[in-house]
């Protein structure tokens, strides 16, 4: 009988770092708005539903780190600030369509995963 190596499962650091960042909640959406147009704050933050001010600064934030979100302030009155991708961000441009895609393909409009509902249940009893 021969003996059956197992196949060397080893995360690639890179990939794991790329998944865990665009992976965050939000930062696919505001990367998904961005790619079909520069943003301001307030736009990006009426588009994706349940998003708060503050997490919305943070993903900003995290993504202008990275060098995938450049922010710009326009001098106007009143000044206006602006976000766009950068060439890495929209470098993710088919990423995001592939899962657009996928998306369109699986996931129910408006459905949530049972985990998700175990948990609204949970805390509706709760109150």
């Amino acid at each position: 009988m021969r003996e059956s190596s197992a196949p060397d499962l080893a995360l690639c650091g890179r990939f794991h770092r790329a998944i865990e960042l665009i992976g965050r909640r939000w930062t696919g959406a505001i990367v998904f708005l961005l790619l079909r147009s520069r943003c301001r704050f307030a736009t990006l933050r009426d588009a994706i539903p349940a998003i708060t001010d503050r997490m919305l600064s943070e993903r900003l934030q995290e993504l202008e780190e990275e060098g995938i979100v450049e922010r710009t302030v326009v001098p106007a009155t009143p000044i206006r600030v602006e976000y766009a991708l950068t060439r890495k961000g929209r470098a993710l441009a088919s990423a995001i369509d592939a899962m657009a895609a996928w998306a369109e393909r699986w996931v129910e409009p408006g459905s949530r995963t049972k985990k998700v509902e175990s948990a609204r249940r949970t805390r509706r009893r709760a109150s």
